[in-house]
């Protein structure tokens, strides 16, 4: 290689990094009043992040306090942009990365459950099965008839991935969730 073609100090000769993504569970104190949901929903589509997972619920009624818990990934940059976005919304009072406090606390992650409504064919010869399986999963039955049941699921949501994925050969005809909830462990709040 001449000595003219070599690489120097210049920026275009450093080979840039790929940073990586991690999946990130956000809690978001917000104030209740219309638009606040909207106003975050439109943080994130107005910046084209992603969002894998949203619930949102009174949680302080006499204050009129919601709280939403948002699943996303990215970067540890474009997770940290987001915080600060979020931050800077007037009626939102307090967000906390739910993924970084748990790692601070010496866990993996916070603590994490979803609900889903699960509707599979119950007829014939699998209904037995269908019944046996469900039980293994600790799902409830909440409706029922002789051509269908509607199942009841809570847990991690790995835990519901796989339970629907095991009733789709048995007839799965419609499943709803709710999105993930999820607080970190110990004594204190957010």
């Amino acid at each position: 290689m001449n000595a003219h073609l070599q690489p120097t100090g210049s920026a275009y000769f450093i080979q840039q990094e790929t940073a990586k993504e991690e999946r990130h569970t956000l809690s978001v104190l917000v104030s209740n009043e219309p638009g606040v949901l909207a106003r975050v929903i439109g943080l994130f589509s107005g910046r084209g992040y992603n969002i894998e997972s949203l619930t949102v619920s009174e949680t302080e009624h006499e204050a009129h306090l919601s709280r939403i818990t948002i699943v996303t990934s990215g970067t540890a940059g474009v997770l940290e942009q987001i915080k600060s976005q979020l931050d800077r919304i007037v009626p939102v009072h307090r967000v906390v990365d739910l993924t970084v406090r748990a790692r601070q606390l010496g866990q993996e992650r916070p603590i994490e459950r979803e609900v889903a409504l699960v509707k599979v064919q119950g007829d014939g010869e699998q209904r037995a099965e269908t019944l046996r399986l469900a039980d293994a999963f600790h799902a409830k039955v909440v409706d029922a008839t002789v051509s269908h049941f509607i199942f009841e699921i809570t847990g991690k949501s790995s835990k519901i991935d796989q339970f629907v994925a095991i009733m789709k050969p048995l007839g799965l005809i419609e499943v709803c969730r709710t999105g993930i909830a999820a607080m970190n462990r110990g004594a204190q709040g957010m």
